[in-house]
């Protein structure tokens, strides 16, 4: 079964310099199953799910000259850095930055263009899913790539499943036009202000997008050689 963990669980930071990680689910069985019997075998597992909490300065290398450029780029359009800037995290030797939904573009728009960053590329975005995540339950993850300094770092936008809209960055990265397609198309996130944010791989009237955790797993049987494979939903009982 997945729960929501309100209580704190001791789960240790991958390394050092992160602050309490943030815990997500704790789930039982190979698969988290929620109805019915679990016939995976491994009903005993017990999976503890945690995000990277915030990372303390110093980051580390190239990592603190990036932070510190772009946040003198906010305080100098006049902005609080904190309402821009969520949390950095260092995770794995990757740079995240989790900025605010609403000044998504503005960031992006410094990364791009102050010659001290150069991001020139965005290689696309990608969206998950934390259903547990309270608030926070759909994320989007924009790659950056500076070429001029062989650099990469992750900008990581949140928001909720009752209001799931994010700017999008087209007018900066104008690539990223069928990534956010796609990622509206699966996982539901609304880019206001794309030019045509219509669906990529499903048809046009199709309800819901089948990347969410909440999606069902209904089908069609499958026919092959004679064979009929039944539908996901049926084969197992913990489905």
């Amino acid at each position: 079964m997945t729960e929501n963990l309100d209580a704190p669980q001791d789960i240790v930071p991958q390394q050092r310099g992160f602050d309490v990680p943030e815990r997500i689910t704790r789930r039982t069985g190979m698969f988290g199953a929620r109805q019915g019997d679990d016939t995976t075998g491994f009903s005993g597992l017990v999976t503890e799910s945690a995000l990277p909490g915030e990372t303390a300065r110093p980051y580390g290398g190239w990592f603190d000259t990036v932070v510190d450029v772009l946040e003198e780029l906010i305080a100098a359009d006049g902005l609080d850095v904190a309402s821009v800037i969520e949390k950095v995290v260092v995770d794995r030797d990757q740079l995240t930055i989790f900025i605010t939904r609403e000044h998504i573009a503005r960031v992006a728009k410094y990364l791009r263009d102050d010659p001290d960053l150069r991001f020139e590329l965005c290689l696309g975005t990608n969206g998950v899913n934390y259903p547990e995540d309270r608030g926070r339950e759909l994320h989007a993850i924009y790659p950056l790539m500076s070429i001029t300094y062989s650099r990469t770092i992750r900008l990581e936008v949140t928001c909720p499943d009752s209001d799931p809209h994010i700017p999008s960055i087209v007018s900066i990265y104008p690539g990223n036009d069928w990534q956010e397609r796609e990622t509206w198309d699966l996982m539901g996130i609304v880019f206001d202000g794309h030019p045509s944010l219509t669906r990529t791989a499903l048809p046009d009237d199709w309800v819901g997008h089948p990347q969410r955790k909440d999606y069902p797993l209904g089908g069609v049987p499958v026919e092959f050689m004679g064979a009929t494979v039944p539908p996901a939903d049926t084969r197992r009982s913990y489905n």
